[in-house]
């Protein structure tokens, strides 16, 4: 189960902060439904295949396998007709992992950062350059985005 809360990023504050290196990543929907999506994604040198459930809150199932790169590249290379590409920066505040990606292409310029919870009622340090919590706006799910990519 995936347990997920995703929010806008203040750019001016963002641009303040320390990074450590971003890991590229590519991916595209197989399978793009509100019900059930099925995702290639190639971050950095490694390949993934992820299949998940309808969002139900900030919760949905999720299944996900790393598989060869080359493979990934295949498949989204044989059944995707778009993809999505942003640069993810991964920084640890207080117990729990952010990841923030900065998307190119078509989504230049949009920030987000995501935090995977293991409640959807748990507690969490709010970085100063994170804004407004868009969790349940639909329009800013990957498998939404890449219809403007």
């Amino acid at each position: 189960m995936e347990i997920e809360r995703k929010f806008l990023v203040d750019k001016s504050e963002w641009a303040k902060v320390e990074k450590p290196a971003p890991k590229k990543i590519v991916q595209a929907y197989i399978l793009n439904s509100p019900e059930k999506t099925v995702r290639a994604r190639i971050k950095g040198s490694k390949g993934f295949l992820t299949i998940k459930g309808a969002t139900v809150g900030i919760s949905r199932s999720e299944f996900e396998y790393e598989i060869p790169v080359d493979e990934a590249e295949e498949m989204i290379r044989l059944f995707a007709e778009k993809t999505i590409s942003k640069d993810r920066y991964e920084i640890t505040i207080g117990n729990h992992l952010w990841e923030i990606d900065e998307f190119h292409g078509n989504l230049e310029g949009l920030i987000l950062a995501e935090i995977e919870l293991s409640d959807e009622n748990e507690t969490f340090e709010q970085p100063i350059w994170v804004t407004e919590d868009v969790s349940t706006d639909i329009n800013y799910y990957n498998s939404k985005l890449i219809e403007r990519c």
